[in-house]
C-alpha cells in the first residue's frame, strides 16, 4: 500500500451518509454567488454517521447530491474512527491538531501516519481507512458527492445503535 493511500484523510473519516443540516451557503448566499466564510461563521452540528463527539460544519453541499461539497470536522481528543470506506473520493486537509490515519481493512496503530496542520490526504472511493486523534483536531474535507460512509464491521456503525 502506498504512502499516498495511507496519508489520505481519514476523517473524512466518516462523514458519510450524514445528512447534515443546511450548509452555510444555503442560508447565507444566493445561488451562484461567491462563498466567503470565516471560522466564526461556521455552524457546527452532530454527525450521526460517526461515533459521538465529532461535529460537522457544512460550507458547501448538500453532501447527498452529485455536486461539489466542502465541510469541516471538529474531532475531540482521544477519538477513534473504525475501519470504513466512502462512496466518493475524499480530499482532506488538517487545519489544526493532528490526525493519525491509515488505509487498510484492520485497525493497526503502527501503520498510521501522523498528519499535522497543512497535511493533505486523498483517498480513493471504496478504499478502507481508519484513524484517531490524541488532541482536538479540525479537518477540512472536499470532493464531489454523493457522500457516504460504510463501516467494514456493521456493528461499528453508530446509526445502528
Amino acid at each position: 500500500m502506498s504512502t499516498m493511500h495511507i496519508a489520505v484523510v481519514a476523517m473524512t473519516f466518516a462523514l458519510g451518509a450524514l445528512i447534515a443540516p443546511a450548509t452555510w451557503a444555503d442560508s447565507h448566499a444566493k445561488a451562484g454567488a461567491p462563498i466567503m466564510v470565516g471560522p466564526d461563521d461556521l455552524k457546527w452540528a452532530d454527525v450521526p454517521s460517526l461515533p459521538p463527539g465529532t461535529k460537522i460544519a457544512v460550507i458547501q453541499g448538500p453532501l447527498n447530491e452529485a455536486v461539489p461539497f466542502v465541510f469541516r470536522l471538529k474531532i475531540p481528543a482521544g477519538y477513534r474512527v473504525p475501519v470504513h470506506t466512502h462512496s466518493a473520493i475524499e480530499h482532506v486537509t488538517v487545519i489544526s491538531g493532528a490526525l493519525h490515519f491509515a488505509g487498510g481493512d484492520k485497525f493497526d496503530e503502527a501503520s498510521a501516519k501522523r498528519l499535522t496542520p497543512g497535511s493533505v490526504a486523498i483517498m480513493p472511493a471504496g478504499h478502507p481507512m481508519y484513524g484517531w486523534t490524541k488532541e482536538e483536531t479540525i479537518l477540512q474535507v472536499h470532493g464531489v458527492g454523493p457522500w457516504g460512509i460504510t463501516y467494514l464491521n456493521p456493528t461499528d456503525d453508530p446509526r445502528k445503535k
